[in-house]
């Protein structure tokens, strides 16, 4: 298979399959030829290696490698800076002069030797004589050291063998030139052999040079102090200050030796490097960030629980399953120093105190505390950091973070993990899998600091609305605590313990008396949630009109709350809803929490078609059309006229229209608004449905059966009908719910025909 391409030629750099090279260009031709493959070939574009100061297409090698253009930036200077990857070795075919440059065609060639002994010794022998060329010369990548040891493909292995060891162009040339894998093998074990040899001469002659100069070098260590006491008294900095002062902190740092080798060759390409040299500032701020890094450096965790348990009381109320797993997990630590921490996800509506907890947290384990926020993230790099190749390249967040708090187990708060984005930017998701998997975060490695970095002691607590959303490979990993919303109650509870007494201390003025009923008109007729986030800005709002109206001495009550806060924002639905024969309320689960849907249905001559609106998505359309198939099919049990109910259209309207109406769980309901419509009696406008319906009636297990009673206690309903398979999911609906609601479990429609309509025909 043939492809043509652009070619652009290179005289001083040779690239190879796998390899990266970053580029400056400023001849008009070269240009022309990147900005024509990067935008008409899919940034492809064939590169050739030439010696020769003039080219044609006679004296080009008829192989190459196809590229791809990964980044592309036009310099202040006019210059165009590329950064290329090569892919795979190609035959030219032939060469084209046209207007926009020189065009090939290319025909990829792939070599297929069977895997023999002598591949296999190949490959034994390459690492050997890789490993003793690392260890003569400290400076080589160790990122791409890492990648041969992983391999046993002997092409890949070759080719990056050749980027490693620092041949001269022609050489490299030469392997580019050859496809046969083998015979490439073959070639390198005796290049990189005397290679090594050449390295290991030159190392010994160092040595001796080091010993011949150790006057000088006493001397030149002398000038250093001297150079140290000047700038205590006023002095500057020199470079061979600042080499000194590098080497001395990288020397004291708790690190593996083939990092501090890392690191000391940065600090030696320093000394080499000009000041005028961008690459210099670019080495320093390497130096520095990985420098300041907390390598191995702990804060010693609160081992006290009931200390602990204070300090989370005291800042949160509620939230006991979170207490009491951070409370596990200080106890079993203090058994076992080598303890891996807990990945938590909290899962549950806005304002509840999610976020705020992970501050908390680290507040009572002693820890540092900071926050990042991947809602809408897309980009992976703002996570692992970017490639110092790149300009104005930086560690990710989460490392910027840590060094921020100059500790390695800080609790580190990931907010709104299932609104993360995948595209063609990245996959930030996959990236969380190697950051909060204690089983793979030991040797974390961010693109910009290059060397591994134990997380393994990070306390990772992770926030979301919607469980669903998260990544399944994600969710898999973490340990799920779902975060209630809060009766009425409760907020009344959290309002007096812990809003207004930080008010008052913020705002540093005396504490105002205020009624329950006061507070309880707030929550009901001035906020509409599932968490306190707004009851805390409506309660500073009317403290900062009471402290500018010199109130601060009056009681807080239901009509001086009305003077304040205007007419009532918010009125239960239930005070408010007329009841009609056809309509009943289903209870849905938002991740703003419990919502009350109300269906209303009328009939209209036809022929048994269902005609829906209000936001209804197809599950709960075909949820429609099971409880009508159900009840036409089942008259005669409901006293009803088969015929009649046939030769009728229904008109199903979902009220509730900034909800989408999803999901199975609204059946039940939908059954009962329909059976009212067909037995002409009305459903008390206080009771409540959730339970998907089958063919027979039966009524099926469905999900957040917690968080809608507790939203259908919030709206004063008093009796609500559940399947008889969620009977266990009340063990975790609170007392003060269960007590003011009739929970009435079912386990075919044919119960709740009885309770409704039955009861009420004898009454």
């Amino acid at each position: 298979m043939t492809e043509n391409l652009p070619v652009l030629i290179l005289n001083k750099h040779v690239l190879l399959p796998y390899q990266e090279l970053k580029l400056d260009f400023h001849e008009d031709t070269a240009k022309s030829i990147l900005n024509l493959a990067y935008e008409e070939f899919n940034k492809k574009v064939l590169v050739i290696y030439s010696s020769l100061e003039s080219n044609n297409s006679d004296t080009l090698p008829k192989v190459g490698v196809i590229a791809k253009i990964s980044k592309k930036l036009l310099l202040s200077n006019g210059n165009l800076r590329v950064i290329i990857n090569g892919l795979n070795r190609v035959q030219v075919k032939s060469f084209e002069e046209t207007e926009n440059g020189l065009m090939s065609s290319v025909k990829k060639l792939y070599i297929s030797n069977p895997i023999t002994l002598e591949e296999e010794a190949n490959i034994k022998k390459l690492k050997d004589l890789t490993k003793k060329y690392m260890d003569e010369t400290p400076g080589a990548s160790n990122s791409i050291y890492n990648l041969i040891e992983e391999s046993n493909d002997l092409d890949y292995i070759t080719d990056l063998i050749v980027d490693l060891v620092d041949f001269e162009l022609d050489i490299k040339s030469k392997y580019m030139l050859e496809f046969d894998y083998l015979k490439r093998s073959n070639m390198l074990i005796k290049d990189v052999y005397n290679e090594t040899k050449a390295t290991e001469i030159l190392n010994k002659i160092d040595d001796d040079l080091r010993d011949s100069f150790e006057k000088e070098q006493r001397e030149y260590i002398i000038k250093q102090k001297i150079s140290k006491l000047s700038k205590e008294i006023g002095g500057t900095l020199d470079k061979n200050e600042e080499v000194l002062i590098y080497t001395e902190k990288i020397n004291a740092l708790d690190i593996s030796e083939k990092t501090r080798t890392k690191l000391l060759n940065e600090v030696k390409k320093y000394s080499y490097t000009s000041e005028a040299n961008p690459d210099a500032s670019v080495i320093r701020n390497y130096l520095d960030t990985v420098i300041n890094l907390p390598w191995k450096t702990y804060s010693k965790d609160t081992t006290d629980l009931r200390k602990i348990k204070k300090t989370l009381d005291d800042s949160h109320y509620g939230l006991e399953e979170v207490k009491q797993r951070i409370l596990e997990f200080i106890a079993v630590k203090k058994q076992s120093s080598n303890l891996s921490s807990p990945i938590i996800c909290l899962i549950g509506p806005p304002g509840v105190g999610k976020t705020t907890l992970g501050a908390s947290i680290a507040n009572a384990l002693n820890r540092e505390f900071f926050k990042i926020s991947v809602g809408g993230l897309n980009d992976s790099t703002e996570l692992t950091g970017h490639r110092r190749t790149y300009l104005g390249s930086s560690p990710g967040v989460l490392m910027q973070g840590i060094k921020k708090c100059g500790t390695a187990n800080p609790v580190v708060l990931i907010d709104e993990v299932d609104k993360m984005v995948k595209d063609y930017q990245g996959d930030p998701a996959s990236v969380l899998l190697d950051i909060c998997d204690p089983k793979q975060n030991q040797n974390f490695v961010d693109f910009y600091i290059e060397e591994p970095f134990d997380l393994s002691k990070v306390l990772f607590i992770l926030t979301a609305n919607d469980v669903n959303d998260i990544p399944p490979m994600l969710r898999d990993r973490l340990e799920i605590i779902d975060v209630s919303s809060y009766t009425e109650e409760e907020k009344i509870d959290i309002a007096k313990k812990y809003l207004l007494p930080n008010i008052f201390e913020e705002y540093n003025m005396k504490k105002i008396k205020l009624t329950d009923d006061a507070l309880r008109l707030v929550i009901d007729g001035y906020t509409h949630e599932s968490g306190v986030r707004n009851l805390d800005r409506t309660l500073r709002k009317i403290v900062r009109n009471m402290l500018i109206s010199e109130k601060q001495n009056k009681t807080l009550t239901e009509e001086l709350v009305k003077e304040i806060l205007g007419p009532v924002k918010y009125e239960i639905v239930t005070s408010i809803r007329k009841a009609h024969a056809g309509m009943a309320s289903t209870l849905g689960v938002t991740p703003f929490g419990g919502v009350i849907i109300n269906f209303e249905v009328i009939d209209l001559p036809g022929t048994g078609k269902l005609i829906t609106t209000g936001n209804i998505a197809t599950s709960v359309k075909e949820s429609a059309e099971v409880a009508l198939n159900y009840l036409i099919r089942n008259a005669s049990d409901f006293g009803l006229d088969q015929k009649k109910i046939i030769n009728k259209n229904y008109h199903i309207n979902a009220l509730c229209y900034a909800v989408k109406k999803s999901g199975s769980s609204g059946g039940l309901a939908l059954t009962s608004a329909m059976a009212s419509l067909l037995v002409n009696k009305e459903i008390p406008v206080d009771v409540g449905f959730t339970g998907e319906i089958d063919l027979y009636g039966d009524i099926l297990k469905v999900g957040g059966v917690k968080e809608k009673i507790i939203g259908a206690y919030n709206n004063n309903f008093k009796k609500v009908f559940i399947p008889m398979e969620n009977k266990n999911d009340l063990d975790t609906v609170p007392e003060v719910v269960k007590n003011h609601i009739e929970i009435i479990c079912v386990e075919n429609f044919i119960d709740v025909y009885k309770e409704l309509f039955k009861k009420s025909k004898k009454n």
